[in-house]
């Protein structure tokens, strides 16, 4: 029997609080996108739903959000290569990929604020939908 850590199992192993506990901070996947009509591609913006805590990264109302924000995805292992928007540095994406977490990653850092000054979160580079505007207005080239 092994005794490596939750994080570098299967993700198909995880319990729901390990999965849960596998969610670096980052923000990104709360960032509101943009879909052409036309053609189905996304376009990233800058702009995170109302209940992103922008201080933080944290969702304001985790457990109540889908009453607030009905069409808040929950991510889940068998759906995680559905999800194409999610960005490279997601853990979910990393270790579906059988990737390790990064150096960043608070359970590898041991803090919450690795993901912050790594810059690998929206900290500081995304707006509220509360202030934003029309959603094209805060298309961006790369996603944060």
């Amino acid at each position: 029997m092994t005794n490596a850590p939750f994080w570098e199992a299967p993700i198909e192993s995880l319990n729901r609080a390990q999965w849960e506990a596998l969610c670096d901070g980052c923000g990104k996947c709360c960032l509101n996108k943009v879909e052409d009509e036309d053609t189905g591609r996304i376009y990233p913006t800058n702009v995170a739903c109302k209940l992103l805590d922008l201080k933080t990264c944290q969702c304001a109302d985790y457990p109540g959000r889908k009453a607030i924000v009905p069409d808040c995805l929950r991510l889940t292992a068998n759906k995680i290569d559905d999800y194409v928007w999610l960005p490279s540095t997601c853990a979910y994406v990393l270790r579906a990929a059988g990737q390790p977490l990064p150096e960043w990653h608070y359970l590898i850092s041991g803090s919450r604020e690795t993901v912050h000054d790594a810059g690998m979160s929206v900290k500081g580079r995304a707006i509220s939908e509360l202030h934003a505007g029309p959603l094209e207005n805060h298309i961006i080239e790369q996603p944060l």
